[in-house]
């Protein structure tokens, strides 16, 4: 992807790409695709996959839908070179998935590649109000996990004095805050509500101490409730961030300052929403599983890559000019559901109830077992300090009305537990939210 001209005065980084037509824009993506096909046949996977000059048979942008999809097991499978388009001397960067739930996936980046991520993270941090002169924070895992390094690229690209803090070490995180006037943070949902019972605990008020405006949060499903815990606390404004190593990392997508949903970048990724059972196209509206196919990406293309993350294309245009259409925040990962009683149940909908009561702090965890051959769901929960110091009668009341609320947006009944506060574990990375420890077969 060429340079683009930037403006930085006015609502758009990139005013070229960000308001070209929806024609202009789809004849773009479909130029994009072709290349994209010819790139990715020097890689030994798609070179058997795809067959002799598969761009030759994408005439239009519904094409793609006779290509074959790549899954994560494919990337698996090819590791660690099978999905490489350039000879490694044109390599700069290589990122390596944790490999926790199986062998672990590679994504390599030449110099553009990188480049063309900084441009769309300074794109995505841009129309949310970030500008020169803020103080970015980010408060994000650096190395592998690509989180920090794109968000920090990207920030520098737009011209934010940037801190490389990374997770961990709250309260060193507080001090360089309140030391340096902090003023736009990115960082993971789960700490962003782990570094709040820090703060309390030190005393801080962040909207009389510090100086926070913008907050980005992802990397992990959260909900609505969340947001509204976050935003309150923090006194910030907290936008919704999408992305995914094999895409690059954060940047894919993200919300303008409007907040009515993502908008996904089309110039750099070719967008479809699939039933994940039948892999054919919802309607535009309905959820389904979003797949991707990048548009831009020399080193390492992927086509039609299932994300395992549901969403649904939002209709109608943004108030805010850009004609790139937008995503639901997402729903949850088709491989985060679990069954229990033959009812279907993604996490999520979990924290949604928990968060929305106020005298549930703000960790929990659920866990699954087998006990005489039924599934069983058990959900613990951190309580505040204020509650747990109250009188039994008090808690039981508590636990009766998670129960109650729980079994209605679940259509089944966990046993809740209450905790106190600090109570369950603590992590600096990605929340470990579900513990399914049932044998293999007992689903």
């Amino acid at each position: 992807m060429a340079m683009q001209t930037h403006s930085t005065t006015g609502e758009y980084w990139n005013p070229k790409v960000e308001t070209l037509s929806r024609e202009a824009l789809e004849d773009l993506q479909r130029k994009r695709l072709r290349a994209t096909l010819r790139r990715a046949v020097r890689a030994p996977f798609y070179r058997e996959l795809l067959g002799p000059e598969p761009w030759r048979h994408v005439r239009t942008l519904a094409d793609v839908r006779h290509l074959p999809i790549t899954t994560k097991e494919d990337l698996r499978r090819a590791y660690p070179y099978g999905f490489l388009c350039v000879p490694k001397d044109q390599l700069v960067r290589l990122h390596v998935s944790s490999g926790t739930t199986g062998q672990a996936t590679a994504v390599f980046y030449t110099h553009k590649d990188v480049n063309t991520w900084a441009e769309l993270m300074a794109r995505c941090l841009y129309m949310t109000g970030a500008r020169p002169g803020d103080v970015f924070q980010n408060l994000s895992g650096y190395g592998l996990f690509t989180g920090g390094l794109g968000f920090h690229y990207g920030a520098e690209r737009l011209g934010l004095l940037t801190i490389p803090s990374g997770a961990g070490n709250s309260k060193r995180q507080i001090h360089l805050m309140r030391d340096f006037s902090t003023t736009v943070m990115h960082i993971i949902p789960s700490y962003a509500l782990r570094l709040m019972d820090v703060m309390t605990q030190m005393g801080v008020d962040p909207k009389r101490d510090l100086q926070l405006r913008i907050a980005y949060l992802g990397a992990e499903p959260y909900s609505q409730e969340v947001r509204r815990r976050v935003e309150d606390f923090y006194g910030v404004k907290v936008y919704n961030s999408y992305g995914l190593s094999e895409m690059n990392g954060p940047g894919v997508a993200f919300e303008c300052v409007h907040q009515n949903g993502l908008h996904i970048w089309e110039d750099a990724y070719l967008v479809e929403v699939l039933d994940p059972e039948t892999l054919e196209p919802v309607t535009e509206g309905e959820l389904g599983e979003l797949v991707l196919t990048t548009l831009t990406r020399e080193g390492m293309p992927l086509i039609r890559y299932r994300t395992k993350d549901l969403t649904r294309i939002l209709p109608d245009a943004c108030p805010c000019g850009r004609v790139h259409r937008r995503l639901d925040r997402i729903q949850g990962r088709s491989d985060d559901m679990f069954i229990l009683k033959g009812v279907n149940i993604f996490p999520i909908q979990v924290e949604q109830v928990l968060m929305g009561i106020p005298e549930v702090g703000n960790n929990y965890r659920i866990l699954l077992d087998r006990e005489n051959n039924v599934d069983v769901m058990t959900v613990e929960v951190e309580v505040t300090d204020k509650i747990f110091v109250e009188d039994m009668r008090h808690l039981h009341r508590l636990q009766k009305k998670i129960t109650k609320e729980l079994r209605s947006e679940l259509l089944v009944t966990p046993e809740v537990r209450l905790v106190e506060p600090h109570g369950l574990p603590q992590n600096d990375g990605k929340a470990v939210r579900l513990l399914d420890r049932r044998n293999p077969y007992g689903a």
